[in-house]
């Protein structure tokens, strides 16, 4: 990697390269707006209107999170292979729920909770680990806090939404 290492907004990085650094804005930004849309989406009454356009916005700023993660991580592969791992799972999980309410797949609104809950889950825990050791409060866990704490929280979420929500529950 080219360039110092370099501290913005309290968060370390490994480089203060203008490329890289274009890459880190560009993924921090998709990375917010991805997280803002999957809990938008997630809150809204899934019907037309706000929850697909959510939908929406959450997939195509996972896509962009997934592309500029890709990039980062090859840069610094040694250091970064596990956040491309969980960046490509979660990037497969929203592919596989997108594709399922789209082509209308058995049993498809189930799959689609599932792909996009797993995203979700799957793009905090990634951010955690990359992130959680700089963040306040979060700096105080042990790092396998980092791994597990969004499953935890998210898994019942979702579990609950899978055995309740009246478009789960449609026979296929």
């Amino acid at each position: 990697m080219i360039g110092n290492p370099t501290v913005i907004g309290g968060i370390p990085l490994p480089s203060d390269a203008p490329v890289f650094l274009a890459f880190v804005a560009a993924h921090i930004a998709a990375g917010l707006t991805a997280v803002l849309a999957g809990a938008i989406a997630m809150l809204s009454r899934k019907q037309a209107g706000r929850h697909p356009h959510a939908g929406s916005v959450y997939y195509w700023s996972l896509s962009i999170v997934f592309v500029t993660m890709a990039a980062l991580a090859l840069s610094r592969w040694a250091e970064d292979y596990h956040l491309f791992v969980l960046g490509a799972l979660s990037f497969i999980a929203a592919t596989i729920g997108r594709m399922a309410r789209r082509r209308l797949w058995p049993s498809w609104a189930r799959v689609h909770m599932t792909g996009m809950g797993a995203s979700y889950m799957l793009l905090i825990t990634a951010f955690y680990v990359d992130n959680g050791p700089n963040l306040p409060l979060w700096r105080e866990l042990p790092p396998i806090a980092f791994w597990i704490l969004p499953v935890l929280i998210g898994a019942p979420i979702l579990i609950n939404a899978l055995l309740r929500h009246p478009i789960a529950m449609r026979p296929p």
